[in-house]
């Protein structure tokens, strides 16, 4: 089983094509839709975690690359840097996918880095800067 993050572009002339649906029917890959920007007549970018067989998932890169679709493995990451965080859970209530977090018994919040989509809300709102985006080049 192999799992990936990772961010689709699509030109203009695909943004109104079944294409993910495809990756299920044909090549039996689950998916969430970590982030979407999808216009008709526009180009489109998606943020996909993919899971399935090694082959399956092989086979499905390549049916998006063959449709013209660029790909490339999600290349940032939010960083919780906890020695900077006052623990005052501001950020918690803005997280849309819960990864940051407050700890019901002691109430300090924490970060888990596998449910971050890295959309950036923590780091704009952070009164204390106790979040970072690390982009990979």
């Amino acid at each position: 089983m192999r799992t990936e993050r990772i961010v689709l572009h699509f030109p203009k002339e695909l943004a109104d094509k079944p294409i993910i649906v495809n990756l299920v029917k044909k090549f039996d890959l689950d998916f969430n839709i970590l982030k979407a920007t999808i216009t008709p007549d526009a180009e489109g970018v998606m943020v996909l975690e993919i899971s399935g067989e090694d082959d399956n998932f092989l086979k499905g890169i390549e049916y998006l690359k063959d449709l013209g679709v660029s790909i490339q493995p999600l290349s940032k990451d939010v960083i919780w840097l906890e020695e900077k965080c006052v623990h005052c859970g501001y950020c918690v209530s803005y997280c849309p996918t819960k990864a940051l977090y407050r700890n019901e018994k002691t109430l300090m919040v924490g970060f888990d880095s596998q449910k971050c989509t890295a959309c950036g809300v923590c780091i704009e709102i952070c009164p204390y800067n106790a979040m970072e985006m690390k982009i990979f080049v």
